[in-house]
């Protein structure tokens, strides 16, 4: 039978080196935040692209921008001619469900109370997905929920954030929620490129992309942006309809230049085009994750390297070279594993939920039980690895040198 040394003993030589206990939990928890942080931002993104896509929903684009609303350009009546050739359109109080809408990356910037401007630098780093609409948009995404105040006023300058959009503009808000009234009343001003808006509406949308959006009223924005064209006109069909029937209706009116596509499906299609950047992160986190690990097993070789005589007096009192080697993977094991909880305790408290801001909007990071998981599988890998190559390459001297060895 083998003899084992107790965890005792792993867990007693542990303390002997407060800095090597330190760098060892350090470094595995900064492998776990790193994995993890890379897995929630592709779980993120994926999902909100996901549900971002109501199932009833056709969007209409200018041909050849499928790939991108921001870029279509499309005539304001295109929303006008399909309502009235289709039959299989909902429609709400007798008017047909199309909401005609501008979509364009601006910034979006708390007003200063001293001005109203803001340096290029600023603008740049609250860059935001702008969308001009109707009523009518507000029934054609039941993702999207006005929460506090009211929505905006076509001509008054007035625009409603999403909950992640008014975070980006460095407003908090449940702030913005207790500020606003039922009025509209009481919102803070807020720069949209170089004009001032006043916020009358806090929109939710959580897990979406419309939740990192600020809407404005489709004539303001075609102001704004010195336009006379739409980017795009959302459709809500009835359930017994297909969005073939629209794709259809497009492919025979080339005088439009539409292409239709159904909601989800575009969002899926932007899924796929953001994979590389997710696999960028991915990749960039594993990189930087390799270099902790090597920094550890370096670390793990130097404090087996000073216990070769301590590794060798076991080996004299009976204990095999595996119960040495198992003992010192207990031992690692437990700095590992004590770093990659610390790191699942720093992920869930400050990581989750992070906006980041893309093109399309903006997305929260994700640390779901499949990214905890991550994390602790890195602890055990960073513990295995971190141990076992130094403890063999210690193992290999014979017992008399590693007797005689200082």
């Amino acid at each position: 039978m083998l003899r084992i040394l107790p965890i005792s003993y792993a867990a007693r030589n542990l303390g002997r080196s407060p800095t090597r206990l330190m760098l060892s939990v350090g470094g595995a928890a900064l492998v776990a935040v790193l994995s993890m942080a890379g897995a929630g931002f592709a779980i993120g993104m994926s999902n909100a692209l996901r549900a971002s896509g109501y199932e009833r929903n056709v969007v209409l684009l200018g041909a050849g921008s499928e790939e991108s609303v921001e870029r279509s350009e499309i005539t304001p009546s295109s929303a006008g001619v399909v309502a009235a050739s289709l039959s299989g359109i909902s429609t709400l109080d007798g008017r047909p469900l199309a909401s005609p809408e501008i979509n364009v990356a601006l910034s979006v910037i708390l007003r200063s109370s001293d001005s109203a401007t803001h340096s290029t630098t600023d603008a740049a780093d609250h860059i935001g997905l702008v969308r001009g609409i109707t009523p009518a948009a507000f029934i054609v995404h039941p993702q999207a929920r006005l929460v506090a105040g009211r929505a905006p006023q076509p001509g008054a300058n007035e625009v409603a954030l999403g909950a992640s959009a008014a975070r980006s503009a460095r407003i908090d808000p449940g702030t913005l929620a207790t500020m606003l009234t039922d009025t509209g009343s009481g919102g803070p001003e807020v720069i949209v490129d170089t004009r001032p808006f006043r916020v009358v509406g806090l929109i939710r949308a959580p897990g979406t992309v419309i939740d990192g959006e600020t809407w404005m009223p489709l004539s303001d924005a075609l102001v704004l942006t010195q336009r006379e064209t739409i980017s795009a006109v959302i459709i809500t069909l009835t359930p017994d309809a297909s969005a073939s029937d629209l794709a259809d209706f497009a492919q025979r009116r080339i005088d439009l230049e539409l292409s239709a596509i159904s909601e989800p499906a575009y969002y899926a299609s932007q899924s796929a085009f953001y994979r590389p950047v997710r696999i960028m992160v991915l990749a960039s986190s594993v990189l930087v994750a390799l270099g902790a690990l090597l920094g550890g097993l370096n670390t793990m070789y130097a404090a087996f390297a000073s216990r070769v005589r301590e590794i060798g007096m076991l080996q004299v009192l009976g204990f095999t070279r595996s119960a040495v080697v198992f003992s010192l993977l207990q031992e690692s094991l437990i700095a590992s594993m004590t770093g990659a909880l610390i790191a699942v305790l720093i992920a869930i408290l400050f990581l989750d939920g992070i906006a980041i801001q893309f093109s399309m909007g903006t997305f929260g990071i994700k640390i779901d039980e499949f990214v905890v998981a991550i994390g602790l599988v890195t602890g055990l890998f960073v513990g295995a690895a971190g141990c076992v190559v130094p403890a063999i390459r210690c193992l290999r001297l014979p017992l008399p040198s590693a007797l005689k060895s200082d």
